[in-house]
């Protein structure tokens, strides 16, 4: 493994307040809470410590800006002119955005150029689905009736989102919304705060009206919670831990608002003794060092055909070697820190885990990895246990780090019952030349989105609806799907005179 010693370039300082109806606002406790850069352990960013009542003014303004309606009954063209606008504004300022996300994630610079190219996507395909909302009419069950049902917005989103992809992922819970004329109060996490607030900033110059769009930043029991249980708002859009998620359904119950949780994974990446061999083992090297590992639908487990396991770990592990951690502004950097101590420390444990339970480390191992020159950041080492078996935790339980388990099996029937020995259900990939055993496969590993020669992405987003099985979550996000989250569907039912 390369160790990268370039010099790191030093992140300014960024200061940011809570932005309620429309205007930039401290917190009422006066408390800011700062943020410390994964890279070299140096603050880099200022934000509110809000509390409770914070987040309830924040629900007030966007309570009385849905009621107002000049959103919620705008036109669906001018709600498809306004994300357009957010699309276009994205990519002029996808250059500072991408700097943003790399300080404060600590992922390589050109990855985080391409979440924000991806995240003016969204904007531009919600932004036409905004003007293909329609009902249904019902003429013929009975001649002297009429039946219609038409689609409403939700009214008041609170949104809570993690710190791997923090301008994707909070932008698939914002644009449907937007497309479907709610309002919302967005939770960001602490550790990824400021593309929140520069998304914000942008929203509001696109021509969104005041109260449609809060953001308050605090501590999840405290801000994050008092969204889950105010009667004020009537849905919560949610990516982070399935153990959160299970709080927030709990919270929730009493007022029974809708939620949509995008949760954990473990999910199995599958490769076939007849795929192509040499894209299989990018998309496993790409399927779980993406951003450190720090991702859901990471390809943790690696499920290899006996006959090839072994010429596969050889290559994966030769390419592993060839990863570069360093300073992830730095052009020749591949992998980064991880995002703060906690995160490292949990890593740690499931590799230490790893080994007292008896799998091989291939590669890897534990401790502080250290880079010259940026002696406090994050770093963890990229690494690979072969002979492990379904119940060690590193193959049980979502580590949200560079650590991969290899698994072998014996046939089909071997794997999918591999693949769905996990309570989780998010995504699975499936490598192989047989169009048969694709579709079997496919059909029959319980998760949401299954790929197929390829991991992470198919070059389909957004269109397709994304959302997992089982403990994996609720509800779908992108796609006509993930509109559909942020509607209610309403029956008139019309008696015709004589």
């Amino acid at each position: 493994m390369t160790t990268e010693v370039s010099k790191p370039k030093t992140a300014a300082m960024r200061s940011y307040q809570n932005f309620i109806n429309g205007k930039w606002v401290s917190p009422i406790s006066g408390q800011i809470y700062e943020r410390k850069s994964p890279i070299t352990g140096q603050t880099i960013v200022q934000i509110p410590w809000s509390d409770q009542a914070d987040a309830d003014t924040a629900i007030q303004a966007a309570r009385q800006a849905f009621d107002r309606g000049n959103w919620s009954k705008s036109h669906a063209y001018t709600r498809h002119d306004v994300l357009g606008k957010i699309a276009q504004a994205l990519r002029v300022k996808a250059s500072e955005l991408a700097q943003t996300l790399c300080e404060e994630v600590g992922r390589p610079l050109e990855i985080c150029l391409g979440e924000v190219q991806i995240t003016a996507q969204v904007y531009d395909y919600f932004a036409g689905l905004a003007l293909d909302v329609k009902g249904e009419s019902i003429t013929q069950h009975d001649s002297s009736a009429i039946g219609l049902t038409i689609h409403e917005p939700v009214g008041v989103v609170g949104i809570i989102t993690p710190w791997n992809f923090p301008l994707l992922l909070v932008s698939w819970k914002i644009a449907p919304a937007l497309a479907a004329g709610c309002t919302m109060v967005v939770k960001p996490s602490e550790f990824t705060p400021s593309s929140t607030f520069m998304l914000a900033e942008i929203i509001a110059q696109a021509g969104v009206p005041e109260g449609v769009i809060n953001i308050v930043t605090g501590d999840g029991p405290v801000v994050g919670e008092r969204l889950v249980e105010s009667p004020l708002v009537d849905k919560i859009a949610f990516t982070g831990s399935t153990a959160i998620g299970r709080r927030i359904m709990a919270k929730a119950a009493p007022t029974l608002k809708r939620i949509s949780l995008e949760l954990g994974g473990k999910s199995p990446n599958i490769v076939f003794p007849d795929a192509d061999l040499a894209a299989a083992v990018g998309g496993a090297f790409f399927g779980i060092y993406l951003n450190s590992g720090q991702v859901c639908q990471a390809g943790s487990r690696l499920l290899l055909h006996e006959s090839i396991k072994d010429e596969f770990v050889e290559q994966l592990v030769a390419a592993t070697k060839n990863i570069k951690l360093g300073d992830p502004m730095d052009s020749t950097t591949t992998m980064g820190p991880v995002i703060n101590e906690k995160q490292f420390d949990r890593i740690q444990g499931y590799i230490q885990a790893g080994q007292t339970d008896g799998a091989k480390m291939l590669i890897g191992g534990s401790g502080r990895y250290s880079v010259e020159g940026l002696e406090q950041g994050l770093f963890v080492q990229p690494t690979i246990f072969d002979a492990v078996n379904g119940e060690m935790a590193i193959a049980r339980e979502e580590i949200f780090g560079p650590v991969l388990s290899v698994i072998s099996f014996k046939d089909e029937a071997d794997a999918l019952q591999i693949a769905n020995n996990s309570m989780y259900g998010l995504t699975a990939a499936v490598w192989t030349k047989n169009l048969d055993t694709a579709m079997r496969m496919a059909k029959g590993i319980r998760v949401g989105t299954v790929w197929v020669n390829t991991y992470h992405t198919a070059g389909l987003e957004p269109c397709m609806p994304y959302g997992g099985y089982k403990q994996s979550g609720i509800g779908r996000e992108l796609g006509h799907k993930g509109l559909e989250e942020y509607f209610e569907t309403k029956s008139i039912q019309i008696k015709l005179g004589n």
